[in-house]
C-alpha cells in the first residue's frame, strides 16, 4: 500500500480551519423615539444619531472582559404615544437589552422609565426635559440635556429682561413636555414682571387654532409662548399671521428645529421667533461639534435636525461606563455610569444625584432668512 505524505503546510491549514472562532459578545442597546407621526422627523434624527454611534463603536473592535464586543441597536417606534411607549419599553426589557437610549418625548419617557427601572436597565434620554423624569427616584434614569426648569425659566427671564415684553399669552399642548415647559416659562416671566394676559390649551395633533388665537388677539399680547412641538407651532404661526397677530413667538426645544421654517411657510418673519434648545457648546467645543455634523452628513447623507449629537453621546457615555466596569452587565456598569465624567461631542457629560446632567447648557436661537440662527449659549 502506498502512503501519501501530507505536507506540514496543509496540516497547519486544516488545523487553522478547525480552530473555533474567537468569542464575541453581542450587546443589545435599545433606542425608542417617534418614527411615525407628526414629529417622526425628530425621532428619525435621534435614531440616526444612535445608528451612527453603533457604527463607530463596532468599527473600533472593542473588547470588554476579554471578549470582542459587537453592539446591536434595537430600535422601536413609540409614535410619541405613552401607551405605545410603554409597550416598546416592555419589548426591550423582554429582549434583555443592556441599556436604553430614549425616549424622545417626556410624555413617553416618564411612564417607560418605571419599566426600565423595574428591569434594572439603565436609561439615558437625549431629549426628554420634564423634571419629573429624574425626580421619581429611579437610579436607572439619566438625561444628557438640561430640563424644563432651566429651559422655561431662561426663556421667561429673557423675554422680559432682554426683549422687554410686558404682556404674554401662553398656549400648551397638554403633553408632559408642553405643559411643563409652559408652566416654567409662566413662573419665570411673571416673576420678572410680565403680565399673563391669556392661557390656552390645544393638543399635539391639532391643526386649527383660530378660536384660541382670536381670543388671545383681543388681549393684545406682545409675545405668544407655545409649549409643544414644531409640527403644531408651524401651522399656528401661519394662522397668527392670517389673523393679524403681530406678536413675538417663543417656545422650547420642541419647536427649535430647522424644519420649523418649512412648517410655518410664510407665517414667520425674521427675528419673530425665539426658541431655546437644551444643550449647546462654546469655544473649542464648537469646532468639535461642527466636525461631528459634517461627518454625520457625509456618512448618513442627512443633516442633523436637533438631538442626534446628544443621542450619539448618550450611547458613547453608556459604553464608556461598560468599559470602566469591564462589564456589559447593567448591574455592574450602572454605578460607573452614575459617577462618570465623559468628554463628548456635546461637551462634558457628568450626572448629579438625580441623573440630570451637571451644568447643562442652553442655546437660544432665532430664525433669519429662512435659517435657524444661534443667538447665545447660557447655563
Amino acid at each position: 500500500m502506498q502512503v501519501k505524505l501530507i505536507s506540514a503546510a496543509v496540516v497547519a491549514a486544516f488545523a487553522w480551519v478547525a480552530q473555533p472562532a474567537a468569542a464575541q459578545t453581542v450587546v443589545k442597546i435599545g433606542h425608542v423615539a417617534p418614527l411615525t407621526g407628526s414629529i417622526a422627523h425628530l425621532g428619525k434624527d435621534n435614531e440616526a444619531g444612535a445608528k451612527f454611534a453603533i457604527m463607530e463603536l463596532n468599527a473600533k473592535s472593542l473588547k470588554i472582559a476579554g471578549s470582542a464586543v459587537k453592539f446591536e441597536l434595537l430600535s422601536e417606534d413609540d409614535a410619541a404615544d405613552p401607551k405605545q411607549g410603554t409597550a416598546a419599553a416592555t419589548k426591550l426589557a423582554d429582549a434583555k437589552v443592556a441599556g436604553v437610549i430614549g425616549h424622545l418625548n417626556s410624555g413617553t419617557t416618564i411612564p417607560a422609565s418605571r419599566i426600565y427601572h423595574d428591569a434594572g436597565i439603565p436609561q439615558i434620554s437625549p431629549s426628554a426635559t420634564n423634571p419629573k423624569y429624574t425626580k421619581q427616584g429611579f437610579k436607572t434614569a439619566f438625561r444628557v440635556v438640561a430640563h424644563d426648569g432651566q429651559l422655561g425659566g431662561t426663556l421667561g427671564r429673557y423675554a422680559v429682561q432682554e426683549l422687554k415684553i410686558k404682556n404674554v399669552a401662553i398656549i400648551d399642548d397638554r403633553t408632559a413636555y408642553g405643559q411643563g415647559v409652559a408652566d416654567e416659562f409662566q413662573k419665570a416671566a411673571k416673576k420678572a414682571g410680565a403680565k399673563v394676559v391669556g392661557r390656552e390649551y390645544t393638543n399635539d395633533k391639532a391643526t386649527d387654532f383660530n378660536a384660541i388665537l382670536t381670543k388671545l388677539k383681543a388681549a393684545k399680547p406682545d409675545l405668544v409662548f407655545y409649549g409643544g412641538m414644531d409640527a403644531v407651532a408651524g401651522p399656528m404661526l401661519r394662522q397668527m399671521k392670517q389673523l393679524g397677530i403681530n406678536a413675538r413667538y417663543m417656545g422650547g426645544d420642541g419647536i427649535c428645529s430647522a424644519e420649523l421654517v418649512k412648517l410655518a411657510g410664510n407665517g414667520m418673519s425674521d427675528g419673530q421667533v425665539v426658541c431655546a434648545e437644551a444643550g449647546g457648546v462654546e469655544g473649542a467645543q464648537v469646532a468639535k461639534l461642527d466636525a461631528f455634523k459634517a461627518n454625520f452628513k457625509q456618512k448618513l447623507g442627512m443633516d442633523v435636525q436637533l438631538y442626534a449629537p446628544y443621542t450619539y453621546d448618550a450611547i458613547m457615555v453608556m459604553v464608556a461606563a461598560m468599559q470602566k466596569a469591564n462589564s456589559t452587565d447593567p448591574k455592574k456598569y450602572l454605578p460607573e455610569l452614575a459617577k462618570i465624567q465623559y468628554e463628548g461631542v456635546t461637551g462634558t457629560i457628568a450626572f448629579d444625584n438625580f441623573g440630570d446632567i451637571r451644568n447643562g447648557a442652553l442655546t437660544l436661537y432665532t430664525y433669519k432668512g429662512g435659517k435657524k440662527t444661534q443667538m447665545l449659549v447660557t447655563r
